[in-house]
C-alpha cells in the first residue's frame, strides 16, 4: 500500500494527477521497479526446471513486464493476456444491440491503447452503429475519454476511460479538465480511485479476502469452474489439450508485426496458439494518428525497460521526461525532481549503477 501511496501521492504534489498510476508514466515506472525483477527470477526458474514451460503474463505494468522478459529470456514461450481487448469488444457489441458471436474485430496496437481497426457485425462496418450509440448521452457519459478520443481520431481503443485519460496529454494536465472529461460512474478517472478504495476496504476491515475466499470454497466443497472471457485456459487446451486451436490479443515484441511502431518494442496483437505454440500476426501499419500516440508510450515503455534491466538511472528520467501527462504538466528540471522524490520514497537510492545527468534547475 504505501509503495502504490509513493507512485500517486508524488506526482499528484508535483501537479501530474494519476487515475491508477499501473501502466505507464511515473506510477507505471515505479510499478515495474518493484514488478519486473520478480517476474525475472520467476522466470529464472522456469528457465532451470521448465524450459518448454508456457508463460503467462497478467501482472501490470503489461508492456514493460513482457517487454523486460522477452528480452531476458528470447528461448522461452512468454507473452502477456489483458482482457481489456474482449471486454471493450463486448462493450461495443452491447451498444450496438448484436450478439458477441456475430461480431468480428482486428485489433492492434499496445497495450492498453490497441486500436479496433476493424469491427464487424455479420461482416458489415458497425463503426457507424457505434458512432450512433455514442451520440447518447447515456452511453457518452460512461465512458467520455474513450468517446472523445474515438471521435477525434476516428477508431475505438481498448481499455477504461480512465486509464486512458492518463496515456495522452489532452484530459488530465487542468483541475478543470479532469473535472469535464474524468468523470462519471465506475472506470472513468477519478483522481486515485483504485487506492482511494483500498484505503476505505482496509480501514473497514475489507482487506484482500482470497485467502478466506479459498477456504470457503475447500469447506463447502463446491467450485464452480466454467470456461470466463480470461484466455488463459483455452490457450492450454490449444496447446496442451485437444489442441483447438485459439486466436487472441497477446503482447509479443514487434518483430515486424506493426511496421510503424519501434522494432522491438511490446506490441498487443492477434496471436494464433495451437500444437505449434504461439504465432503472431502481421498486422501492417496503424493509421498515422494512432502510430503517434502509441510511438511515443512504447518509447516511454523501451526506456523503463532500460532503466530496470540496466539499472540505469538516466533511463528513468527519459521515460519520464517523454511522458505524454507528465510533459503536458511539467518541465523536465520538475519532472527530474519527481523521479528522484519518487526514488527516495521507494528505497532505490542504490538500485542504479549508471547516473551521468548532473542536478535540475
Amino acid at each position: 500500500m504505501n509503495a502504490v501511496k509513493n507512485d500517486l501521492f508524488i506526482p499528484k504534489k508535483y501537479g501530474v494527477d494519476l487515475y491508477i498510476g499501473d501502466t505507464r508514466g511515473p506510477g507505471g515506472i515505479f510499478r515495474a521497479l518493484r514488478v519486473l525483477p520478480v517476474l525475472i527470477d520467476i522466470c529464472k526458474d522456469v528457465e532451470r526446471y521448465c524450459p518448454k514451460a508456457i508463460v503467462l503474463n497478467y501482472s501490470n505494468p503489461m508492456a514493460i513486464n513482457c517487454r523486460g522478459l522477452q528480452e531476458k529470456f528470447p528461448a522461452m514461450n512468454v507473452t502477456g493476456l489483458c482482457h481489456s481487448v474482449q471486454g471493450t469488444a463486448h462493450q461495443l457489441a452491447d451498444i450496438i444491440g448484436a450478439p458477441m458471436n456475430e461480431i468480428s474485430f482486428l485489433c492492434a496496437g499496445i497495450n492498453h491503447q490497441a486500436w479496433y481497426l476493424k469491427y464487424e457485425w455479420k461482416n458489415e462496418d458497425a463503426y457507424p452503429l457505434i458512432r450512433k450509440a455514442f451520440e447518447k448521452k447515456d452511453i457518452y457519459m460512461k465512458d467520455v475519454v474513450r468517446a472523445e478520443m474515438f471521435r477525434h481520431l476516428g477508431y475505438f481503443m481498448t481499455e477504461s476511460s480512465g486509464h486512458n485519460s492518463e496515456y495522452v496529454p489532452w484530459f488530465r494536465k487542468r483541475r478543470d479538465l479532469i473535472n469535464k472529461y474524468c468523470i462519471g460512474p465506475g472506470t472513468n478517472g477519478r483522481s486515485q480511485v483504485y487506492l482511494k478504495k483500498a484505503i476505505k476496504d482496509l480501514k473497514d476491515g475489507k482487506g484482500d479476502t482470497w485467502k478466506d475466499d479459498i477456504k470457503e470454497w475447500i469447506k463447502n466443497g463446491k467450485v464452480d469452474l466454467p470456461r470466463g472471457e480470461e484466455y488463459a485456459a483455452c490457450i492450454f487446451n490449444a496447446i496442451f489439450g485437444d489442441n483447438t486451436v485459439l486466436e487472441f490479443n497477446g503482447n509479443v515484441r514487434n518483430f515486424n508485426l506493426i511496421d510503424n511502431l519501434p522494432y522491438g518494442c511490446c506490441v498487443e496483437v492477434p496471436v494464433t496458439a495451437s500444437k505449434n505454440g504461439f504465432r503472431a500476426m502481421h498486422v501492417g501499419s496503424l493509421p498515422m494518428q494512432l502510430a503517434l500516440i502509441n510511438n511515443t508510450n512504447a518509447g516511454c515503455e523501451e526506456l523503463a525497460v532500460r532503466a530496470i534491466l540496466d539499472k540505469d538511472r538516466d533511463s528513468l528520467y527519459y521515460s519520464a521526461y517523454h511522458d505524454p501527462l507528465t510533459s503536458a504538466v511539467l518541465s523536465l528540471g520538475e519532472t527530474k525532481n519527481m523521479i528522484d522524490d519518487m526514488i527516495k520514497g521507494a528505497g532505490l537510492g542504490n538500485y542504479f549503477k549508471n547516473y551521468r545527468r548532473g542536478n535540475a534547475r
